[in-house]
């Protein structure tokens, strides 16, 4: 193992600057130490919809969790003026205050699957692909649900009705999120959450 120090500028977005290794560096490893402030900290409590959003002088506790070329799950704990402690999943939209220490543990291969005793190497394309609406419960519900399950996926936002009147006109639906397989259409919300339930999603990792 490795390890990979990085300094964050004021300013500099926590979530994004570690997928970063990950998605362009093609780096896998996880967070070992971090020391600094975020001037803006976004995160997902358990069992909530929608993300939950602080501002002002907010220093951070623990951040811990894993980065891929196929994506990140990072759980971030933070504490504000008062000392009371926040935290939940890390979202984008967390910037840095003065500045952020962080310290990476680099993997020195990918681990790999054993599929009828042969190597299973992993595709660079992800099988999921995820239409979701900017905003909406049920669309945070799935991302939330692919994210816990470190699943990879492609995330599409329908941010016009352009977009909107495209997608319906593959699928027929007006609820989101709408859920693809293999470039098929495969349902809404629920179908996602069954396959969760069911454990099926981890044969999409």
């Amino acid at each position: 193992m490795r390890s990979l120090p990085l300094k964050l500028d004021p300013g500099s977005d926590l979530r994004e600057v570690i997928e970063q290794q990950g998605k362009e560096k093609r780096l896998s490893g996880f967070v070992l130490s971090v020391v600094g402030n975020l001037s803006r900290a976004a995160f997902q409590c358990p069992g909530r919809p929608t993300s939950t959003v602080l501002e002002g002088n907010l220093e951070i506790i623990t951040l811990n969790g894993t980065f891929s070329p196929e994506g990140v799950h990072l759980h971030l704990s933070i504490s504000d003026g008062d000392c009371q402690v926040w935290g939940g999943h890390l979202e984008s939209g967390s910037k840095v205050l003065k500045g952020v220490d962080l310290l990476l543990g680099l993997l020195d291969e990918p681990s790999q699957k054993i599929v009828n005793g042969e190597p299973f190497l992993k595709s660079r394309e992800p099988r999921i692909e995820i239409a979701i609406l900017p905003k909406c419960p049920w669309s945070s519900r799935a991302l939330r649900i692919l994210r816990t399950n470190q699943i990879p996926c492609k995330v599409r936002i329908i941010d016009s009705d352009d977009a909107f009147a495209e997608l319906k006109k593959k699928t027929n639906l007006s609820t989101f999120p709408q859920l693809f397989i293999d470039e098929q259409f495969s349902g809404g919300y629920e179908t996602l959450a069954d396959l969760d339930r069911s454990g099926k999603l981890e044969e999409f990792k």
